[in-house]
């Protein structure tokens, strides 16, 4: 049996940040395990074929969720990276940490010392922008995050649109104010897709205190009485931890590891034969994640991108990409898009997501022709469900019940954000451009019940589970984690993934899991944050 200091379980965004950081230390033995392949896919790293690696389904788990009653009986497919550098690897590259009121609000909840004062300084460190700084940017971190180096028309055309609308223009997402709308930063750098693991893992990978296995699952945790001691891999082999093992396996995954390990609810591990380890309530509850609902228009001419990864254009795109990393391959494809105060609190509740491009789903068929699609996804669900086990076997998927839309609050928050991509789609920069909308179909928004169905019928994730181990105060029966990120009745046990999430961030998860990696380092380390 191989003994390590650390056990990293998941080497995506936020195992490959750790990993890196505890390895700094020559005197730590750190083993990353990561139940995917090597990111040695080519089409991962150039940023406008992340479709590509999505769609071969390779380096992706699909999650589905039982039929949801809130989307009219259809499950909630969830792709999740599965593949070194996890979610960063095969996202859209948007660079967003949420909005400061979601950092206070975890600290109101009683997770002090999670302020946006407080974790700032990890967003800075682990930042290097490449054209802002001061207060709130990092310009010396692992992390490159870049301007667009291409502008597709239809993107500068909806910022135009919305400006039209009474939107407000914003340079920066992450600066003192979310709201507005714009071009976003992308995790790029010099037009090519910059992962957790390009950020992080290849410094770390080769240091001769690390070791990475990849392809290997781990079943469940070990333990010697209530201390984390090893991991136990599904082939049956197992190592040992000195120190610390901390789960970065996701919002999916970690619950299930940590139910299959003896954590979680009590008479819930009971019925599966499952030793109790320590009794969380918490464990796999609280799941939340962004939906968003798509609005699109069908343009008059064949401006939009589609057709331009087959064919004669395909290989002019790939020549001037290879030539200068730049051109329509080196577009993270979702350029632009914004941040709205639908409902009048001071606070947006509402971001768009913007392809100039007609897309589908893998339930949906994309509409025909070329075009526009603005994809309206609520910031703070009310909506939580659930991923609990099916049996104590480590191969049987876990039984997932999102219970997307199930709080009326977040329909409604859905019907105001379709409702004001519709009257982008109709101020004049767009409306010249945009021959007719094909969805949601023209009137449906004037008939409160066909709207609601509508949304129903199409809503899909944004790809962000979080929340099924959450942090909170000592005394919360329902907190899986403390502030330390250390898990409740056990030593030796940490989660550092979205998973913590008391209350989702508004906005991609991608840099908020990162930051929480760093926190969590720190307090494995001793080691300040220089931010």
């Amino acid at each position: 049996m191989a003994n390590f200091d650390y056990i990293i379980v998941g080497g995506g965004s936020s195992g490959c940040v750790l990993a890196n950081r505890l390895s700094e230390n020559p005197e730590n033995k750190v083993l990353l395990i990561e139940s995917g392949r090597r990111d040695t896919d080519r089409w991962i790293h150039v940023p406008a074929t992340f479709f590509k690696v999505l769609g071969k389904g390779v380096d992706i788990h699909p999650y589905a969720s039982e039929p949801e009653k809130g989307l009219n009986g259809r499950p909630c497919i969830t792709p999740q990276g599965n593949v070194l550098g996890g979610g960063s690897s095969v996202n859209a590259m948007i660079y967003i940490r949420g909005h400061r009121n979601d950092y206070d609000t975890w600290s109101q909840m009683g997770c002090h010392g999670w302020s946006y004062d407080d974790v700032l300084p990890a967003f800075r460190s682990l930042e290097n922008n490449e054209s802002l700084s001061g207060e709130f940017h990092g310009r010396s971190g692992g992390l490159h995050v870049s301007n667009p180096r291409h502008r597709h028309p239809l993107s500068e055309a909806f910022i135009q649109a919305a400006t039209e609308v009474g939107i407000p223009y914003n340079p920066d997402f992450n600066g003192a104010d979310q709201e507005g709308v714009g071009f976003y930063q992308s995790t790029t750098y010099r037009g090519r897709r910059w992962s957790s693991a390009q950020a992080f893992l290849r410094d770390a990978e080769i240091r001769p205190n690390v070791t990475i296995l990849t392809e290997r699952k781990v079943a469940r945790i070990l333990f010697e009485g209530r201390r984390a001691t090893g991991v136990e891999l599904q082939d049956g082999t197992i190592f040992s931890a000195s120190k610390e093992i901390a789960l970065t396996a996701g919002a999916i995954a970690t619950p299930k590891i940590l139910q299959l390990s003896g954590i979680g609810e009590a008479e819930h591990l009971r019925s599966h034969g499952i030793n109790v380890v320590a009794d969380l309530p918490g464990v796999g509850a609280n799941y939340q994640d962004h939906l968003e609902a798509p609005v699109q228009g069908e343009t008059h001419e064949p401006i939009s991108i589609l057709g331009h990864d087959s064919g004669i254009r395909a290989v002019g795109h790939m020549a001037r990409y290879l030539l200068s990393h730049r051109g329509l391959l080196s577009s993270n494809v979702v350029e632009c898009g914004g941040f709205v105060d639908t409902a009048g609190t001071g606070q947006p509740d509402v971001q768009f997501h913007v392809l100039p491009v007609l897309v589908g789903f893998v339930d949906r068929d994309p509409e025909p022709g070329h075009g526009l699609s603005i994809g309206p996804c609520y910031l703070r669900p009310r909506s939580r469900g659930t991923i609990r086990l099916r049996s104590a076997d480590p191969n049987d998927r876990a039984e997932f019940n999102a219970n997307l839309l199930s709080d009326p609050a977040d329909l409604d928050t859905l019907v105001r954000g379709v409702e004001t991509a519709i009257r982008i789609l109709d101020a004049p920069a767009l409306a010249k451009l945009i021959k007719r909308r094909v969805l949601p179909k023209p009137g449906v928004e004037s008939d409160p019940a066909a709207l609601r169905d509508y949304i129903r019928r199409t809503a899909k994730t944004v790809f962000h589970p979080a929340g099924t181990a959450r942090m909170g105060r000592a005394d919360d029966p329902m907190a899986v984690v403390g502030v330390d990120l250390k898990v409740r009745g056990v030593e030796g046990l940490r989660v550092c993934d979205a998973s913590v999430m008391p209350t989702l961030v508004s906005g991609n998860t991608n840099a908020p899991v990162m930051m929480i990696a760093a926190r969590a380092a720190a307090f494995m380390t001793g080691k300040a944050i220089a931010g």
